[in-house]
């Protein structure tokens, strides 16, 4: 038997090799460059066909979410296409915190991530898909700090203004598959809900704000460790060009809906978080939240409302989040949705857990439930 090859020199891979033999390895995850932030992993095993490997990824206690561990399983793939997942064992006791999983590939190759990745070519396709469609409409809002494209597609011709971005946490990759979901809808000429939604809106959608960190492999940081999501109140080009980008182009347009879409670690549940901290806070807005959140329970089992973050007290909300940021800018309703890294476990899958297809699937869910929350807030 050979020594199992591991290898994370690729887009998005991220893990350190310790030690190897034929059937394990002891494995760390990498630090986002110029912070502490370390939890996402994405590599490839080769070398143990038919053969059970373990691999233990050890030190995650001081991982950003150690909570985020029970629980979970790791997933995996062998065609890269199809992400499953496979035994996974969490012991805060040894070497630091040690996540154990444990696989039998059919082939000589296996990946394994913190979720199914987005690489930077699919999301290059995705773009490009979009943007050729009819009506649809490329810009580019500016460039991150390592001269990557931030790119957003735009259509409709009604007034009101929808922003929907992605990835600014950029471990978080079920975001974007949540995004491809809502941009196939909207750029279906088929679709009756992406029509009426361009008839009514004027959408902008970015799929990826944080194009380096998800090349590098960052959990939550850009190429210098800059946190995307706490720059929203004084963005500069020197640390958040990227924010920079898109708050001036909303700045441009107005935003009188907005969703920034995320994962967390801990919750099995596919749910949104408000801005009921701002100072400005209205009760149109508090209503206009609550309503989309209602009708988004009601169309799909794939959301839930019992599990979520605690809400700020008043005038207590972080204004250099986007979500409170602009709800106060613009005083229209914004919301950030999460899903899980573990499983939607209302209607668990125990093949996948919470996977792309699902991911998608929401996002389509959501368009459907901001038609119907237009509909409903017009009459």
């Amino acid at each position: 038997m050979t020594v199992l090859h591991i290898s994370s020199a690729f887009d998005s891979g991220n893990i350190e090799v310790l030690s190897t033999d034929e059937q394990s390895a002891i494995l760390a995850i990498r630090k986002d460059e110029g912070s502490d932030f370390f939890q996402w992993f994405h590599f490839r095993v080769a070398g143990a066909k038919g053969r059970e490997m373990t691999l233990r990824i050890t030190g995650l206690n001081g991982s950003a979410y150690p909570m985020g561990w029970p629980n979970y399983r790791a997933c995996v793939s062998e065609d890269r296409i199809y992400w499953g997942r496979t035994d996974t064992h969490w012991d805060d006791k040894t070497d630091g915190g040690t996540l154990t999983i444990r696989y039998t590939p059919t082939s000589d190759i296996a990946w394994f991530a913190y979720f199914a990745p987005y690489s930077l070519e699919r999301h290059h396709d995705l773009i490009s898909r979009s943007a050729t469609q009819p009506d649809v409409d490329y810009r580019c809002l500016g460039m991150s700090l390592d001269g990557r494209p931030i790119d957003a597609i735009e259509m409709g011709t009604g007034p009101l203004q929808i922003w929907l971005y992605a990835r600014q946490h950029p471990g978080e990759s079920m975001a974007e598959w949540w995004m491809e979901g809502a941009l196939d809808l909207l750029c279906d000429p088929a679709s009756s809900v992406g029509r009426e939604l361009r008839r009514l809106c004027r959408l902008h959608l970015v799929p990826n704000c944080n194009p380096d960190g998800s090349v590098r492999g960052h959990l939550r940081t850009n190429a210098i460790g800059t946190n995307l999501n706490r720059e929203w109140g004084e963005p500069s080009a020197e640390r958040s060009p990227e924010v920079l980008a898109i708050r001036d182009a909303m700045d441009a347009t107005g935003v009188d809906f907005a969703m920034d879409v995320h994962g967390d670690e801990a919750i099995p549940g596919n749910f949104l978080a408000g801005f009921e901290g701002i100072p400005s806070l209205k009760a149109e807005q508090s209503e206009g939240y609550a309503l989309y959140r209602t009708i988004l329970d009601r169309r799909t089992p794939d959301f839930q409302t019992r599990l979520g973050y605690p809400a700020a007290s008043p005038g207590k909300g972080n204004l250099a989040m986007s979500t409170n940021q602009l709800a106060e800018r613009f005083g229209c309703v914004s919301m950030t949705l999460e899903m899980p890294f573990k499983d939607h476990d209302a209607t668990p899958d125990p093949r996948q857990g919470w996977s792309p297809e699902r991911c998608a699937q929401l996002g389509r869910d959501c368009m459907g439930a901001l038609l119907e929350w237009i509909h409903t807030r017009s009459t």
